[in-house]
């Protein structure tokens, strides 16, 4: 009887335990923000720190995006990249690297705008059997609806963050039609009087960029049949020579494209700054023109 009466007690006992830890059925666990936490904190914490300088979203705090919202920086550039084949000297990230160059030269230009993380993975070509670039290692490719969903997704993030004007750039041919679909249906959405959406096709423009360097700066190419050319080449300099294979391509004697020497690789960089400053003042152009259809 006694062993009895201690089992049922110490059983008792635990029961008890487990039922302190256990909240009651209808009692629902905190919700997100709710109260400050280490994981939620009051949005209105001021920044302990000085703020660094640079537009680029992933690499501020959400305190300095918060600050730069409250001082006017309610525009948001989303800038669509890929990753795909770009010949034998160029990264597969070519047209990320592009927009680490040029889309915050856009946004300070601007002067009111962020530029969210690059988004890197686009249409490619089909997966299963693989077509286009998804006939070379290292490519990935999307779905065109899990495009659209993905800068859908993005693009409403930002609606809800507060941001005023979100401008959807891309720097591959791919993109060109998701971002505008997604542009004009979310605008629909939307309705008048809110956040506005726009998708700019003036960014994506080689061609008139290589006219522009020919007839301005001199710079004449002849096409070698190479997915490369020595605007976006001399654009990813600015960035980084080693996206370019620089050294290599030097110590095997190719450190030129389509007929244009890259060597010093000073002037091939320099020739790059000017190449973004032009495709920064093209861009940032035809934004405003596209803002001021917008609120009038």
């Amino acid at each position: 009887m006694t062993r009895f009466i201690a089992s049922t007690a110490c059983a008792l006992l635990v029961t008890a335990a487990i039922a302190a830890q256990t909240p009651p059925v209808n009692q629902r666990p905190p919700q997100p923000g709710a109260a400050p936490s280490a994981a939620s904190p009051d949005i209105n914490t001021p920044r302990p720190i000085e703020a660094v300088d640079t537009v680029m979203m992933e690499e501020m705090t959400w305190m300095e995006i918060r600050d730069a919202m409250r001082a006017g920086r309610k525009t948001v550039i989303v800038a669509t990249g890929g990753v795909e084949q770009n010949g034998p000297y160029l990264t597969s990230g070519k047209h990320n690297f592009v927009l680490r160059a040029t889309a915050p030269a856009i946004a300070r230009k601007l002067g009111n705008a962020l530029v969210a993380p690059i988004v890197g993975f686009v249409p490619e070509g089909d997966i299963d059997p693989p077509t286009g670039h998804m006939k070379y290692p290292g490519t990935v490719s999307l779905q065109e609806s899990t495009f659209r969903a993905l800068l859908t997704d993005v693009a409403s993030s930002f609606k809800s963050e507060g941001f005023e004007h979100i401008i959807l750039i891309g720097d591959s041919g791919g993109n060109q039609a998701g971002m505008k679909a997604v542009a004009e249906t979310l605008s629909a959405k939307w309705g008048a009087g809110g956040t506005t959406i726009h998708f700019i096709p003036e960014y994506y423009d080689y061609p008139g960029t290589s006219k522009w360097i020919e007839e301005t700066l001199g710079v004449k190419q002849r096409d070698e049949g190479l997915h490369d050319d020595i605007v976006i080449s001399s654009t990813i300099m600015t960035v980084d020579p080693a996206q370019v294979r620089m050294k290599q391509r030097i110590a095997a004697g190719k450190f030129s494209i389509n007929g244009v020497e890259m060597a010093p690789a000073e002037k091939t960089i320099e020739l790059g700054k000017k190449i973004v400053d032009h495709r920064a003042e093209v861009t940032v152009a035809a934004i405003k023109k596209a803002l001021g259809r917008a609120t009038h």
